[in-house]
């Protein structure tokens, strides 16, 4: 039997997300795929560093997290981005990291265009993170 948690315990569990990584987190966005885990050291250019809001989640529901604030930095390198690193806010732990695509190509995040230019801005306009089991 596959295991199953109720809205709460998930709700709790989406919500650690947040209180683990900390206030004023380091997005970063790279080129390639990203290292075999977190714990691996950093691959490809890096394209673009947002430094998170303080809060930088919602409340969880449903077992799902979304986004909150803005989500904006200005690219330092030019080049295709292919995923993304969460880091602490001396950007010095990578606690998640995934896949980017473009609008609809299924990656963990989305941009519009993931064809990026130096010193363009780079806005995240969605994120959520799902806990499962329900």
């Amino acid at each position: 039997m596959t295991l199953q948690f109720g809205a709460t315990l998930r709700n709790n569990q989406a919500n650690q997300l947040e209180s683990t990584v900390g206030t004023s987190p380091k997005l970063q966005i790279r080129t390639g795929a990203p290292p075999a885990d977190c714990a691996a050291a950093d691959i490809g250019t890096l394209l673009c560093e947002i430094t998170l809001p303080s809060d930088w989640m919602g409340a969880a529901s449903g077992g799902v997290v979304a986004k909150s604030g803005t989500w904006q930095g200005t690219a330092g390198a030019g080049g295709t981005a292919g995923h993304w690193r969460l880091k602490d806010s001396a950007g010095t732990t990578t606690h998640a990291q995934g896949t980017i695509t473009g609008t609809g190509g299924g990656g963990d995040m989305t941009l519009d265009n993931t064809s990026i230019a130096n010193a363009q801005t780079v806005t995240i306009s969605s994120f959520s993170y799902t806990r499962g089991n329900a």
